[in-house]
């Protein structure tokens, strides 16, 4: 999603908050609790799942086991939920010729570093790169050449553009801040 004038260009960046994210929290938390709630069945000779009688599954080493997995799987969840709630990785690009300026913000994991901002010159800005690896793990990347500064991404590892679709978008941005633009 963005927002373009003749001046100003903002492009907001998805976070977190995604539907598939959401599906594997979710998953990984029922999977997680299934396999303790059996694990601790077989400590108590219970049934707290119908599904598994006690009786078949012997709680050292099989119960241990699945209740260990089931606690792991119970961690990884909530850090999901966690990434979820606080939206990491969501925010805004923002590119300004009547100040001359480029703001990138980005929500980070709470702390101290929790709002990254970096600020940049359009002067300072070489190039627009696109980054294409081809293959099983095909990647296209948008990248912004900051003078003395490196690569700044402009888009998520996740996203997968087709090769027109970062094509027009490198080209729209590049002829936006008058830069040309690199493939590699």
């Amino acid at each position: 999603m963005s927002w373009r004038s003749d001046r100003i260009w903002i492009e907001l960046i998805a976070g977190s908050r995604k539907t598939s994210n959401f599906c594997w929290a979710f998953i990984l938390f029922l999977g997680s609790l299934g396999f303790l709630l059996v694990g601790t069945s077989s400590y108590f000779g219970r049934n707290f799942i119908s599904l598994f009688p006690s009786q078949q599954i012997i709680f050292f080493p099989q119960g241990i086991v699945m209740s260990f997995y089931g606690i792991a799987g119970l961690f990884i969840s909530s850090y999901l939920w966690c990434t979820i709630s606080w939206n990491v990785g969501s925010g805004y690009d923002r590119f300004d010729i009547k100040e001359g300026i480029v703001c990138i913000f980005r929500w980070g994991f709470p702390g101290k570093n929790r709002r990254i901002f970096l600020r940049f010159l359009m002067k300072d800005i070489q190039s627009i790169r696109i980054e294409v690896k081809e293959g099983i793990y095909a990647r296209r990347a948008l990248y912004m050449e900051i003078r003395g500064q490196g690569s700044i991404p402009l888009t998520r590892t996740d996203e997968n553009f087709t090769l027109r679709e970062i094509e027009q978008k490198a080209a729209e941005l590049a002829y936006f801040l008058r830069v040309p633009i690199e493939v590699f």
